[in-house]
């Protein structure tokens, strides 16, 4: 169980928060390339408890800034595009992507005031089709170039699941919870007869299951028995909020970004080998598909594919789940160790340190990869999987 204090201090994410204090050190995806174009160069956006405006500028150049104005408090998403800088519709004040002001329309041309006024800005950059943001204190780390996101000889795709109403840790808990796929994926899908692509992988009994701190995150080793038993190491669920998984063929990361402290949105981009002489393709021309609500007309979950079901399970935990009401067992020791894992680097950045998994080394960061192998492979057989798929 957790204290209410405890509790707020991994789960909130607000500015100046502990928990968004941290979350603000690390590279956030923001938005899919194909939903800020020179078409459409302007898009609303809530991430960390903060209203955001992404924009392409005329020059090329994309910016993140507070949505609203800091003269009146109008929305800049009403604003004028001038090359790369954003002026606001209501009196003209006009701000560099760096959140400079540059121009006070009708006020005096000598007056320093535009000095002491300033916008809030992020840094954006873009990498496989994604548009990323830092919202954190100089100097920035570099954007990871996780192997999804770089490899070549494949194909990309990106998918925008439906909002989430609940907070980011119940998501990311999720990715470290090995025994839940049994019930909530194996059984239930077992029950509603989904068929081969879901049942006898997820239904085969979990004997044992071990959890290890790493470089990235926390990665897992499963050992399975039943018609498929087999005895592996899986890639690690990766510090703070994302989850690199295989799926069959296809090598997929998901990011459980923290729209606010009771939302949380949800992407997952999937890379699928081709033959070698296969481009990976243009990064801002990677599909991007939107998920329909899985939501049956009557507001339940439908729970008939692996999204519904992790949905069902983390949004009825309520908005915040209330861990100071649980009783962990001993299946429970991956969340243990990453609950120990996040209170320990929170503390980090409170004490004014750099926090893990950032990334510094541009010769280490050509390529951060992760590949799944077993241990003892008890078998040689696979279950069937549905190419291209990137439900997890």
């Amino acid at each position: 169980m957790l204290s209410e204090e405890k509790n707020a201090r991994y789960t909130r994410v607000g500015p100046g928060t502990p928990g968004g204090n941290l979350l603000r050190r690390y590279w956030q995806a923001l938005c899919p390339v194909a939903e800020v174009t020179a078409e459409n160069p302007k898009k609303r956006i809530r991430l960390l408890g903060e209203d955001l405006l992404v924009y392409l500028g005329a020059a090329g150049e994309y910016g993140c800034v507070a949505e609203k104005c800091v003269h009146r408090g109008c929305s800049l998403y009403y604003g004028f595009i001038e090359e790369n800088d954003i002026r606001c519709p209501y009196h003209g004040w006009k701000f560099e992507r760096t959140g400079r002001c540059v121009e006070q329309p009708f006020e005096r041309a000598d007056s320093p005031f535009k000095d002491r006024v300033r916008l809030a800005a992020y840094p954006v950059q873009k990498l496989a089709g994604m548009l990323f943001v830092y919202m954190g204190p100089d100097p920035a780390p570099l954007l990871p170039r996780w192997d999804v996101l770089v490899r070549e000889g494949g194909t990309r795709k990106i998918e925008i699941r439906p909002l989430l109403n609940c907070n980011w840790l119940q998501t990311q808990e999720n990715a470290i919870d090995t025994t839940h796929t049994y019930y909530l994926h194996g059984h239930q899908s077992h029950v509603k007869g989904l068929g081969d692509d879901f049942a006898p992988w997820y239904y085969r009994p979990i004997l044992d299951y071990e959890f290890w701190v790493t470089e990235w995150g926390i990665e897992k080793r499963i050992k399975y028995g039943g018609k498929h038993p087999e005895d592996g190491l899986w890639p690690p669920a990766l510090f703070p909020n994302m989850l690199r998984i295989p799926q069959g063929r296809v090598e997929c990361l998901h990011w459980r970004v923290p729209v606010d402290d009771t939302h949380t949105r949800y992407i997952v981009e999937s890379f699928i080998p081709g033959d070698s002489k296969t481009p990976a393709g243009d990064p801002d021309d990677v599909p991007v598909i939107y998920m329909p609500s899985d939501l049956t007309p009557d507001g339940d979950y439908s729970l008939e594919s692996f999204f519904s079901q992790d949905r069902m399970a983390w949004e009825t935990q309520g908005e915040i789940y209330d861990r100071g009401k649980e009783h962990l067992g001993m299946s429970d020791k991956g969340i243990a160790m990453f609950r120990r894992l996040l209170d320990e680097q929170i503390t980090i950045v409170e004490q004014g340190g750099e926090p893990m998994a950032l990334v510094r080394d541009p010769e280490k960061n050509r390529i951060i990869e992760f590949t799944s192998h077993s241990v003892n492979r008890l078998n040689t057989g696979s279950p069937s999987k549905k190419e291209g798929s990137v439900n997890g």
